[in-house]
């Protein structure tokens, strides 16, 4: 990308679209055009045509998206599959309309089948059948990656699709009931501790296992094949190690400096069993992650204690 090549970052105030922000701001570009969703609804077709035709951007990162932990994918799942569909309908179909030199589409770990074999290897996409709680948002996700193929087939249009793994970092969700397992617990852990409280519960068995990538780790990523990669199909990002979501709450629990107890309610859903990402394409490529898990919740419990509201008892 050239250094005074027009970028617009969909997506640019949540945790993944600021994380690109920053990096891009840090490698001297300087031509951004960014929207927020006050000034621009991108589920609506005539919205997006008119910005895209008035702004022209050369390079365009689609980092925007409806998103949410298992909870609120399993509540509002109509409103998961269309305004994501709608999303990245309107921004990619666009970019082609009006010439974007390359454009990245970023979906989630999500898209693979439940029981695919893990680690999860980029070719396992459409192998078997997703997991319930969050089908419409992956089957959107999976629509995009074929978008940009397509596009591409048809086209010649340099689209690529990335995979991060499960993410967390500056400017994360915190919402009580909407967000993913790290931040919430992270919120969990803090309330707990303010309010005295002697036990945390936490959904399920704690058995699962999940793999987290610091938000700033992705951006860096991201840049890196926005430079280098020019294929179709996708690339998983992510750390390539897991652990039990018992083990991430004790993590947690010990960076926080919460001294109650941990209730794991087996009556609630344990969702996916395993999601480990194969990140050899991508290290292949030469990119590997440099944010290590105990780093980076230490990094996030600080970007939240300076961003939320402290909860007193």
């Amino acid at each position: 990308m050239e250094k005074d090549a027009k970028i617009y970052i969909a997506g640019h105030r949540g945790m993944v679209g600021s994380a690109i922000h920053r990096k891009l701001i840090k490698e001297g570009y300087t031509n951004f055009v960014t929207r927020t969703s006050d000034t621009i609804d991108l589920r609506n077709q005539q919205q997006v045509t008119d910005f895209f035709k008035e702004e022209k951007p050369d390079y365009v990162f689609l980092a925007a998206a409806k998103v949410g932990g298992i909870v609120a994918n399993n509540t509002y799942r109509a409103e998961f599959l269309y305004d994501n569909l709608q999303i990245q309908n309107n921004v990619i179909h666009n970019s082609y309309l009006n010439g974007v030199k390359k454009l990245m589409f970023l979906g989630s770990s999500c898209i693979y089948p439940k029981m695919a074999p893990q680690p999860l290897k980029e070719e396992y996409l459409l192998t078997g059948l997703l997991e319930p709680t969050n089908e419409p948002y992956a089957i959107a996700k999976i629509a995009g990656i074929k978008m940009c193929d397509a596009y591409r087939a048809q086209y010649g249009c340099n689209y690529i699709s990335v995979m991060p793994t499960n993410l967390y970092g500056y400017n994360d969700n915190y919402h009580p009931q909407n967000s993913h397992v790290l931040p919430a617990l992270i919120r969990r852990f803090h309330e707990a501790k303010e309010q005295g409280l002697p036990q945390v519960a936490i959904w399920g068995s704690g058995s699962p296992k999940r793999e987290f990538l610091f938000a700033d780790d992705l951006a860096e990523a991201c840049y890196y094949l926005m430079q280098n990669y020019n294929e179709e199909g996708l690339v998983n990002i992510g750390t390539g190690e897991d652990l039990s979501i018992k083990d991430l709450a004790l993590l947690v629990k010990a960076v926080v400096g919460y001294s109650g107890d941990i209730n794991f309610d087996t009556t609630k859903p344990d969702g996916t069993p395993r999601k480990l990402m194969d990140v050899s394409k991508l290290h292949a490529q030469g990119w590997k992650h440099t944010i290590e898990l105990p780093e980076g919740i230490k990094l996030a419990y600080h970007d939240f204690l300076t961003k939320h509201t402290l909860v007193k008892p």
